[in-house]
């Protein structure tokens, strides 16, 4: 482990918490991702653990992946990896719950919506910007729809613009609100106590299994199929690589829709 994960085992292990330690954005690079996927595989020999929560080191969650990873020659790679911890978490079928504070946008955004559960204290900034640099969120792509409905979904893929806390919650995004992060993390471990940690640890991952049957079929079947829409496609015109050439470049796009 690089330090750009913490991992704490809570409630006599049965609580693990994950945290994003890359400040002050904690984006998700390679190293990141390696660390997050290996340590999630440990969890297959630890059939007592019934929460696995993700959270955000200081004042943000997560502002995504890393932006040069997403360059042509690097795209395949960093997808494959980053779609990886998704497929890891169908096959470990432990509850998880998001703890947001501010940004949590993109890979990050994405992470969180790949929860069970996903609480957010007053702060939170939640979404997909990609589009803005003229690129496409896979996992969001497929998840959104299912969680929000295609309208709401679309508005967030293809405007790129983040909802608020309060909105996240109008729209069912978010399972509970909180005033600031402290009584986030408080309030979720109280809400665990009673709610989840009562209950057979191996009798929650049968009832994730089967409450995300539907879930878990669509992104197994159509992830990969997203995946090389974007690596073989998107990837293979001007303006995607413009866009992530002009962020890195700290300037305007220009595009010449092509």
């Amino acid at each position: 482990m690089t330090g750009k994960i913490i991992i704490e085992s809570l409630r006599e292990e049965q609580v693990v918490r994950f945290t994003l330690n890359n400040p002050k954005s904690n984006v998700l690079d390679s190293i990141m991702m390696k660390d997050l996927k290996d340590a999630l595989i440990d969890l297959k020999q630890k059939p007592h653990v019934k929460l696995i929560q993700f959270i955000g080191a200081g004042d943000h969650f997560c502002f995504g992946a890393s932006v040069p990873e997403h360059v042509r020659d690097k795209a395949p790679q960093m997808l494959q990896q980053f779609h990886g911890l998704f497929y890891t978490l169908i096959d470990l079928a432990i509850p998880t719950a998001a703890l947001v504070s501010g940004f949590c946008l993109g890979g990050g955004f994405e992470i969180a919506l790949m929860c069970n559960f996903l609480f957010a204290d007053n702060t939170a900034q939640l979404g997909q910007p990609e589009i803005t640099l003229g690129v496409f969120a896979p996992p969001a792509s497929l998840i959104l729809p299912l969680k929000v409905g295609q309208t709401k979904a679309d508005e967030i893929l293809l405007t790129g613009r983040a909802l608020n806390a309060k909105e996240a919650l109008e729209i069912g995004l978010v399972t509970q609100l909180y005033d600031n992060k402290e009584n986030l993390i408080t309030n979720v471990d109280d809400w665990a106590e009673k709610y989840i940690l009562p209950r057979s640890a191996s009798s929650l991952k049968f009832g994730v299994r089967a409450a995300r049957k539907k879930f878990n079929e669509l992104l197994q079947s159509k992830l990969g199929q997203l995946e090389k829409l974007y690596i073989d496609e998107l990837m293979a015109t001007y303006d995607a690589n413009e866009g992530i050439k002009s962020f890195m470049e700290k300037r305007q796009p220009k595009w010449e829709n092509r």
